[in-house]
């Protein structure tokens, strides 16, 4: 299993965004629906060996964490309205400490970045980090930023963590998820 999680600064957690304004009310939330798509879409199907998780940090309310797990998630388009219907729809229901349905593949729970942490070892995705492609076996789950960087107290929970750069260049969270699930695709199917 492949996940990647992206925090989002910004991004609402009341669920009282625009679907015609993700950028504004949503909080950036664009960024964070394009990540969904990267991470899980293939043309003309679905990657479902990969969960992906949005960390929402902005709004009022407490922080949350939204999972869409590729092996069972439906009504999923590669748009962003589509990601942000679902993300909506979450947000909509009350939830707890545990995740919980919203829709088919898609779960909801309060908590951020360090209880996620918590539960699953994350290597950062970072321009200073090592080249993957000089790597000799790549680890399965990978953090990202929104276009923030990461804030002291995030850097601080993933002091220790290895880090990996796919590339002499900075590059949006969803463009670097897609490189590197490239080469990850490479590598599983012989063709390095």
């Amino acid at each position: 299993m492949k996940r990647f999680a992206i925090v989002g600064h910004v991004a609402e957690t009341s669920g009282n965004f625009s679907l015609n304004d993700l950028p504004g009310s949503g909080g950036r939330m664009d960024l964070l629906c394009r990540c969904v798509s990267s991470s899980l879409f293939l043309s003309h199907d679905l990657r479902r060996d990969v969960e992906c998780y949005l960390i929402l940090c902005g709004g009022a309310g407490p922080e949350k964490t939204i999972l869409f797990r590729g092996s069972e998630v439906r009504r999923l388009s590669p748009d962003e309205r589509s990601s942000a219907a679902l993300i909506k729809r979450a947000l909509s229901i009350p939830c707890g400490d545990e995740f919980r349905e919203s829709t088919p593949g898609v779960y909801i729970r309060r908590g951020g970045l360090a209880r996620l942490l918590a539960e699953i070892p994350f290597a950062v995705l970072d321009e200073a980090g090592e080249d993957v492609r000089k790597v000799p076996e790549l680890p399965e789950n990978y953090l990202l930023s929104d276009h923030q960087n990461f804030t002291l107290e995030e850097e601080e929970a993933v002091a220790g963590a290895d880090r990996y750069s796919v590339g002499p260049r900075s590059l949006h969270a969803d463009h670097a998820i897609t490189v590197l699930l490239n080469e990850i695709d490479r590598r599983e199917s012989g063709w390095v």
